[in-house]
């Protein structure tokens, strides 16, 4: 009976990991070249920065902005500081944004976006609103590029998610590659199959239509849960590859813990609340980011769930319990299985890092213990099981010396 039960359990695992294994290679088509024309600058941008003590970093994000290559007159950049302790107001400022004071209570960093969206739908000249995190720097060509897609009849787009510290340490260069490895084959995948990119925190773009009726997200994450409300109206998310910002990314394992422990909790909550109308709505009208979101909301049960397979797997062996598939062979194995699988996930580190013209001699040890990284997610879904994260804690960024024209180069 419970080998029964676990090949119904390694059925339902073979099925989850395959489905992203194979729309993965979708990022394969159309190598290399650029989903939309180009066009001339046509739309005006309302810039929308929510900063919670974010002194140290604000200036430098809003000096790359003031260097974009799109007319001055075509954006305005608007931060909005909340819960702040020091001059976060004042550098923002004197880099030269416009400051909006956010009237109402933040508990989430949707509150504070919720907030300006309603207060500059007035605005008649604001065509669309993009979102940044304080800590970013932005490449000269972003707006430019997401002129491109809304010239198109993009009504929601991600931007391509870079790092501006990916050499600081194994951690920073783990997170690098979690969002090369997402930008390839999740957003740029489903670009090419008609499907629908995946908002992930910053860099993202939106008619000022599509907000019009508010920015009505309830979770921690309100990234995600935006993705799924788009699904759900039937809004594709764009990926728009050659819009690039640049993330700090946390240096400290605590740091890391804290951050993923929020989009943990975010997920499944999400998951909790969307599934249902996600799934409705995927039988009823076909549109497969629907799907899409729900298999992106399993992804912290569906870890667990392949962990406990291979404690499983470990107990049946020491038992002399026989099995017939040939993941079973190829773990009975032993240190040949554990050696193939790091070494699939270094060629494909390398691949996405060369494939973003990066040199992997940069982050060598991302490259090598992002495995590290990925197996460190299985305690933090194990906690966030029994007990979520329901406030918003700050992530600390002051990495005020990094230099656009590097990261350019």
């Amino acid at each position: 009976m419970l080998v029964i039960l676990y090949y119904i359990i390694f059925s339902i695992s073979f099925v989850y990991a395959m489905y992203f294994a194979l729309t993965g290679l979708f990022g394969f088509k159309n190598y290399h070249k650029s989903q939309f024309g180009r066009h001339k600058p046509k739309h005006k941008f309302g810039i929308v920065i929510a900063t919670r003590n974010e002194e140290k970093v604000i200036g430098a994000l809003v000096k790359s902005l003031k260097k974009q290559k799109y007319p001055k007159e075509l954006y305005e950049i608007f931060v909005v500081p909340n819960n702040c302790t020091d001059d976060t107001e004042g550098a923002a400022r004197e880099a030269g944004a416009t400051i909006i004071d956010c009237t109402v209570p933040v508990k989430y960093k949707a509150d504070a976006l919720k907030f300006t969206f309603n207060k500059l739908q007035s605005r008649e000249d604001i065509d669309a609103f993009v979102v940044f995190d304080a800590d970013n720097l932005v490449h000269p060509d972003f707006l430019a590029r997401m002129n491109d897609a809304l010239c198109e009849g993009v009504q929601v787009a991600q931007a391509f998610r870079d790092a501006k510290n990916m050499g600081d340490n194994w951690l920073t260069g783990s997170y690098t590659l979690f969002y090369f490895i997402q930008n390839f084959f999740y957003n740029r995948a489903r670009m090419n199959y008609s499907g629908s990119a995946t908002i992930n925190g910053t860099g993202f773009m939106m008619r000022k239509e599509v907000v019009k009726g508010g920015f009505n997200t309830k979770t921690i994450t309100e990234d995600s849960e935006f993705t799924a409300q788009c699904a759900i109206r039937g809004i594709q998310v764009a990926f728009v590859e050659d819009a690039i910002t640049y993330d700090e990314h946390p240096m400290t394992f605590s740091a890391s813990w804290k951050q993923r422990k929020r989009w943990t909790s975010g997920t499944l909550n999400c998951l909790t609340i969307y599934w249902k109308k996600l799934l409705s709505t995927f039988i009823k009208t076909g549109n497969i980011a629907c799907f899409d979101m729900v298999m992106m909301f399993l992804a912290p049960i569906m870890m667990l769930v392949g962990s406990a397979l291979s404690v499983v797997l470990i107990i049946f062996h020491i038992a002399g319990v026989e099995l017939f598939d040939f993941f079973s062979y190829l773990y009975a194995s032993g240190i040949v299985f554990f050696v193939l699988f790091y070494f699939m996930s270094v060629l494909m580190n390398v691949f996405v890092v060369k494939y973003n013209h990066k040199k992997p001699k940069d982050i060598l040890s991302g490259i090598f213990l992002f495995s590290l990284f990925l197996l460190s997610w299985i305690p933090i879904n194990i906690v966030c099981l029994f007990k979520k994260t329901d406030s918003w804690e700050q992530i600390k960024h002051d990495r005020s010396d990094v230099d656009l024209d590097k990261l350019l180069n």
